[in-house]
């Protein structure tokens, strides 16, 4: 019996579907330009604020949104989040574009601050750590996360002959992860949003783009510089393979990645004229430090390492990181885009997903993702699928022909047919490829006779003013101002907790990471 039989059978549970959304957005003022101040606090603690933080620097905000089981619920909180900050950050906007605004010189750009709590330390200089390891231009890019799992229930008809539920359901999502990576390109084509920068974003940087204006820089068939090789990529990463065949090695590669010393961050050191610079000197500081397109994931308790997390419990659900800025929609994302994800991820979760075999599987998948970022616009481009090359075309709407039952199946559980039409305007852009966003994004700004800058300031503009001026029921505005106040107060109370110095909490931090080969 396939798989897809199998969730047909029990297509009741996937009502309990779960997903989130996490979106980052830089703050400019009132001319545009990057925001230089700090988080406002009427916005409350980004340190224990539950949907409302900072990710990198102050000015880069990250509107997290908790789980749901139907996606207009997603979106009408998604909206409400954003309509709540920028009625508290007056005249100032988020900047609609995943490739950061021209940005002040680096020393300018205030790193986030989380207050003098250990833990708010921790957080602040893992992300010196990040300056000192990738610049800070770098770390000002924004995407949208999106949060996804399947119902406990479900895995042990998918993977009945694991008795282990935690074993069973980690297999089964790890088995998801595996599917991703080999059909992540789409998403690239689909949704990839990011296609010029600014000049000055690679000032000094060895690059292979072209001249679009005087102020900015493009490839006339990339879809996502976000996601090439001008974005979160290092020598040391670059070190760091999975091909995610087993939640054991996952775990392990990253508990070395982050107990192995790396040279060029042995000699920039933990330390200097007194003040913690970065948490450690290994290839990564901590676990979050991996990029990667998608991620195993499982919510941390208190003080919990994630990777421990994972070792101790197993994967709970699954992060994908790969979606740009969708510059048309005014909180970064349409919920279409959510209806397609669920549809393109159940089916990654239920077709059969052989593990990698060689280091030649994994590198084919990387290649055909980075040939899309920086190509997947060009006519006729060929991808190479178990060694053979495909037209990108054709092997998407394979996939497309695929997803349908998938689609038609979701449209039946919640008495809709958003996950069709989803699926219908997807893949209305394998056959004109004028309709992606990022061709559609590269058409506006040259009809608009502006810069890639100046475009999306007015673009930023535009929407931030939409869900400024959008109705904010008062009893959901009073809710995010007392949650603002818990922050602050639940902030205090983590301050007050502190019994030891940072020196020794770092000591503590460190000894905590679990060795996955001891703990099995």
């Amino acid at each position: 019996m396939s798989k897809f039989t199998i969730i047909k059978a029990h297509q009741n549970l996937l009502a309990r579907i779960n997903r989130g959304i996490e979106r980052e957005a830089l703050r400019i003022d009132a001319r545009g330009e990057y925001a230089l101040d700090s988080h406002p606090r009427a916005l409350g603690s980004t340190l224990t604020h539950p949907h409302i933080t900072t990710d990198y620097s102050e000015a880069l905000m990250e509107l997290v949104t908790k789980p749901f089981n139907h996606v207009d619920a997603l979106f009408k909180s998604l909206e409400q989040i954003h309509s709540f900050v920028l009625k508290n950050i007056g005249e100032q906007s988020l900047w609609m574009q995943s490739i950061p605004c021209e940005l002040p010189p680096e020393e300018q750009i205030p790193i986030a601050w989380y207050g003098n709590s250990n833990e708010g330390m921790l957080k602040h200089v893992y992300r010196r750590g990040l300056a000192e390891r990738y610049g800070k231009s770098m770390q000002c890019i924004a995407g949208i996360h999106y949060n996804f799992s399947l119902p406990e229930d479900i895995w042990q008809h998918l993977e009945p002959t694991i008795e282990d539920p935690k074993e069973r359901q980690s297999v089964g999502y790890m088995s998801l992860i595996r599917n991703f990576k080999r059909n992540s390109w789409l998403l690239m084509y689909l949704f990839g949003a990011s296609p010029i920068i600014n000049r000055s974003f690679v000032k000094g940087v060895k690059h292979h783009l072209q001249s679009f204006d005087e102020d900015s820089l493009y490839l006339p068939y990339a879809t996502s510089l976000r996601m090439s090789d001008l974005g979160y990529t290092s020598e040391a990463q670059s070190n760091i393979r999975t091909c995610y065949n087993h939640i054991e090695s996952y775990v392990a590669l990253i508990y070395n990645a982050v107990t192995r010393p790396w040279p060029a961050y042995e000699k920039i050191g933990t330390h200097r004229d007194g003040e913690w610079i970065q948490l450690n000197t290994s290839m990564l500081q901590i676990e979050n430090e991996y990029y990667a397109s998608i991620r195993p994931k499982r919510t941390t308790k208190a003080g919990e390492r994630p990777n421990n997390a994972l070792i101790n419990r197993g994967v709970q659900y699954i992060e994908v990181r790969c979606m740009d800025i969708d510059p048309f929609e005014a909180t970064g994302i349409s919920p279409q885009s959510a209806y397609f994800l669920d549809t393109f991820l159940l089916y990654c979760a239920a077709s059969e997903s052989p593990h990698f075999d060689a280091e030649d599987d994994c590198d084919e998948t990387d290649r055909n993702f980075g040939t899309v970022v920086t190509e997947g616009r060009k006519p006729g481009l060929l991808l190479q699928r178990h060694a053979q090359p495909i037209e990108l075309k054709k092997w998407g709407l394979e996939i497309i022909e695929a997803l349908v039952p998938y689609a038609e199946l979701l449209d039946e559980v919640y008495q809709s047919n958003a996950h069709r039409q989803a699926l219908a305007a997807q893949k209305a852009k394998l056959e004109d490829v004028s309709l992606t966003p990022s061709a559609r994004y590269q058409q506006a700004i040259s009809d608009s006779g502006l810069s890639f800058n100046e475009y999306t300031k007015q673009n930023s503009f535009k929407h931030s003013e939409q869900l400024r001026a959008s109705a904010l029921p008062e009893e959901v505005e009073k809710a995010l101002e007392a949650e603002s106040e818990r922050s602050i107060q639940a902030y205090i109370a983590v301050e007050k907790a502190d019994t030891i110095s940072f020196d020794e909490y770092m000591r503590h931090f460190e000894q905590s990471l679990m060795n996955p080969t001891e703990a099995s």
